[in-house]
């Protein structure tokens, strides 16, 4: 019998280019006009994978985080990856605006993208492992017909397929 064949399901985002994106949105905010004095701020924990946004106001945080998926956009960041809470009053009359970058596919997530490639009746097995998700088949061409049909899908995060052998 042939060697089965697998990939790896998972979600990751290269925090380094997200950091670079967060250093041009933190110079434009020093540099942009209708930004500059406004007393709007960023701040990033890489290590917690949080960006914060302080601004007097939502309209202003909202600029920011204008600002900042325009940059993730040029770096090749998908937008899904970044979930944003909702506004918070903060000192004063300000707002606070946190960004969680999402790293790894959560257990509820994986359990139901498994599903629905149960669902799909191709002669394949979907394991979830951690917060990734293995895919194994004796079939190459049921693997990339699975990776068509979850690139089709929108699970509001983004999926990258690796370690495809």
């Amino acid at each position: 019998m042939a060697k089965d064949s697998s990939f790896d399901v998972v979600s990751t985002v290269d925090m380094q280019e997200v950091d670079n994106a967060f250093q041009q949105t933190a110079r434009e905010l020093t540099q942009r006009y209708d930004l500059k004095d406004t007393g709007a701020t960023i701040e990033l924990s890489k290590a917690d994978g949080i960006i914060t946004v302080h601004a007097p106001s939502e309209f202003t945080a909202s600029q920011v985080t204008d600002v900042l998926n325009s940059k993730l956009v040029k770096r090749k960041v998908d937008l899904k990856a970044v979930r944003w809470d909702k506004p918070q009053a903060a000192t004063g009359s300000s707002v606070r605006l946190i960004g969680h970058i999402v790293q790894g596919i959560e257990q509820e997530l994986a359990k139901k993208i498994s599903k629905d490639i149960r669902d799909q009746k191709l002669k394949v097995k979907a394991t979830v492992e951690g917060d990734k998700l293995r895919v194994t088949s004796a079939s190459k061409d049921a693997l990339q017909q699975v990776i068509s049909f979850l690139r089709e899908k929108d699970y509001n995060q983004p999926l990258q397929f690796v370690n495809y052998r």
